[in-house]
């Protein structure tokens, strides 16, 4: 098949039969090394789709706010953008960008190539997989998508389009949205989720108190800023930075990458540099939230507003995996609006009490709990984005066997072999799947598969390894980091339907490092047999491994 440059992945640092000829954990070291210096290597066509993608976020916005009688059009767009009325457009057609599907968890970088969304391709149709928050109840709980699955959703996205192009936002558009969304969110959890509720959702519920919104939203800012900060004290984020610059879409120094590890090939534990960047930026975003809380105006604002500006550029840049792009363009207006034109604004002058209780709720208490009992609440809604610390998932298929789930699931999307065998062949598309692997084992939670992977089958090379992730976005059709969309519920309802053998399907279930504990649970299924071992590992043993397993 002859390929366009546009769409050719980095060539990786051998050949596919060289690669293919080695055992398993020789092919995940082989591809550890090249992502140390190469990343995901997606070819340029990827990073102009999500380029695009993002003018068209921000364009839309302006059209919408054209609606508004408040605001005005581009062309007058410094008479208005400051206003707080802007920002609750941003913010209502940030959670209908996200619920379509065209936000976190969409195109190529998310393993979603054909077509590039999922969501609305999904949530529209029925008898398409859910995963209801209740499974054990009746009709709450049932994890096929029926008629009121689509019509709630459907009112979800004209309730959402009406404030849009509306000319004034009353009280009574505004309510359906917290009605629909959390009952969306009881009825399958990833829409919930992709609505990114835990700022989205809590952000709007400050415009229902008119003398308090400012405050509300500016306190909405800081804890995502801190909340985000605060998860990434941990052992697991300079992994993490050394996994994001290698991929970076802009620093593509060979020689900066290479010094991300201890001693690159042989040692790709974090280097003391690593360690150093990811201190420096942890501290850089509780550093600069201070200083815009300090600031009224003037020098001091500015610097608070320059520091969080090149924060939120440098990871948009990065183009990192589940890209959560549009988020950091939100904040970043957001910060300008909320911190530099409103600076003199205290966010903490709130007066309703309903208000207090429901912030100090979602911002405070929830995130507290989900770091100290992560198996029971989202990294999303405990704010510990890209952290390094989450649950996962690994997928063990005998064989071919995964394509049983094209005959037997209903869903948007074919698997990610299928997917990527429209664009490239074989030698192409094998090992660029499989870099999927190497993005897992080269975080630190990742090192465990070296203990687990032989505990959960005998032969790993009669198994085709997926990620939980890709497997959550062909089944849900919406995946971002949340590996408890991925967890025991989802296999008991793809196993409902597929019927897998013993033996022909098993599953890795490991969850995140609570708070304070030294250790990671860890659990391993089969599709058919259930439980078969269960355990936990210690997080600092994990920081002697190298990301791939080492023959003794």
């Amino acid at each position: 098949m002859k390929q366009l440059s546009f769409l050719q992945p980095k060539p990786l640092p051998f050949s596919y039969e060289d690669w293919k000829a080695k055992p398993f954990h020789e092919r995940v070291k082989m591809l550890c090394i090249a992502w140390a210096t190469q990343g995901y290597g997606a070819p340029i066509a990827v990073y102009s789709f999500y380029l695009l993608k993002m003018m068209f976020y921000v364009s839309m916005w302006g059209f919408f706010c054209s609606f508004h009688s408040e605001l005005g059009s581009w062309n007058t767009v410094g008479d208005w953008w400051y206003k707080l009325e802007a920002l609750q457009v941003a913010i209502v057609w940030s959670i209908l960008f996200e619920i379509l599907g065209l936000g976190c968890g969409s195109g190529p970088l998310t393993a979603r190539y054909m077509p590039p969304v999922g969501a609305f391709l999904h949530w529209l149709r029925p008898g398409t997989v859910k995963l209801p928050l209740f499974p054990k109840l009746p009709f709450l709980g049932a994890d096929t998508r029926n008629l009121l699955d689509i019509l709630l959703y459907i009112l979800l996205l004209s309730s959402l389009v009406n404030i849009l192009i509306s000319s004034t936002v009353s009280l009574s558009q505004l309510i359906p949205i917290f009605i629909l969304l959390p009952l969306l969110g009881i009825l399958d959890q990833s829409i919930f989720l992709a609505a990114r509720s835990e700022h989205y959702l809590i952000a709007l519920f400050c415009f229902l108190f008119p003398e308090d919104t400012l405050a509300g939203l500016k306190l909405v800012w800081l804890a995502i800023w801190w909340g985000a900060a605060s998860s990434k004290l941990n052992r697991h984020f300079p992994t993490v930075v050394g996994v994001m610059i290698s991929n970076h879409a802009v620093l593509r120094s060979t020689w900066l990458r290479k010094k991300l590890y201890k001693n690159y090939p042989e040692d790709l534990r974090p280097s003391n540099f690593s360690k150093i960047l990811a201190h420096l930026g942890t501290a850089t975003e509780y550093l600069f939230p201070v200083i815009l809380l300090l600031g009224i105006g003037g020098n001091l604002t500015l610097l608070g507003l320059v520091i969080m500006l090149g924060f939120h550029l440098y990871i948009t840049s990065s183009v990192p995996m589940g890209v959560p792009l549009e988020w950091n363009i939100i904040m970043v207006y957001g910060a300008f609006l909320l911190f530099g034109y409103h600076a003199v604004a205290s966010p903490f002058s709130l007066e309703s009490p309903m208000l207090i209780c429901v912030l100090g709720f979602s911002l405070v208490l929830l995130p507290l709990l989900g770091n100290l009992f992560p198996k029971w609440i989202s990294f999303l809604l405990s704010m510990r984005y890209y952290a390094g610390n989450w649950a996962y998932s690994v997928w063990l298929f005998k064989g071919n066997l995964e394509e049983k789930m094209d005959k037997n699931i209903k869903k948007s999307n074919l698997t990610l072999r299928k997917q990527l065998s429209l664009f490239y062949d074989k030698d192409t598309f094998e090992p660029l799947a499989d870099k999927v692997i190497a993005f897992r084992c080269m975080h630190l939670h990742g090192r465990a598969l070296q203990e687990l992977l032989p505990k959960a089958v005998d032969d790993i090379e009669a198994y085709t390894y997926r990620d939980g992730e890709i497997i959550a976005g062909l089944v849900l059709g919406w995946n971002f980091g949340e590996g408890h969309l991925h967890g025991k519920q989802l296999l008991h309802s793809i196993q409902k339907r597929c019927k897998y053998a013993s033996g022909e399907l098993r599953c890795i279930f490991v969850e995140a490092q609570p708070l304070f504990q030294a250790d990671m649970a860890w659990k391993i299924y089969d599709a058919k047999d259930g439980l078969l071992e269960a355990g936990k590992v210690n997080v600092q043993a994990l920081t002697e491994l190298q990301p791939w397993r080492e023959e003794k």
